[in-house]
């Protein structure tokens, strides 16, 4: 279901980055999910656990980027998000937003559910 990768790191963690098309709050776009994880399994499994049950990595299209990996590591949660305007590419358009916290993403989502 989303594009994305994963980076192993020296100390044998991975952060596994996906782009999940619209799933954005305000409805535009998708957005980028980065996890950091003792494996790819664990990281697919902490997102299934937060309630985005569809989620599978097919590939290493999309790997994070030493920024995205240094983002993810410094928050004490390890999982965070942020929209890109264009899904189709799958990078930014305009200046880069911030990172966000998963629980940010799930209280937009709530509403939508029910």
């Amino acid at each position: 279901m989303a594009a994305g990768g994963f980076c192993k790191l020296p100390n044998g963690t991975v952060v596994v980055a996906l782009n999940l098309p619209g799933t954005a709050p305000d409805g535009i776009g998708s957005v980028r999910v980065l996890v950091h994880a003792r494996n790819r399994a664990r990281a697919l499994t902490r997102l299934r656990n937060l309630g985005l049950r569809a989620v599978y990595l097919r590939g290493n299209a999309a790997p994070p980027t030493p920024d995205e990996i240094t983002a993810v590591l410094h928050h004490p949660d390890g999982v965070l998000w942020r929209t890109f305007c264009d899904s189709a590419v799958g990078v930014p358009v305009g200046p880069p937003e911030l990172w966000h916290p998963i629980r940010a993403l799930l209280r937009h989502r709530a509403p939508a559910q029910a």
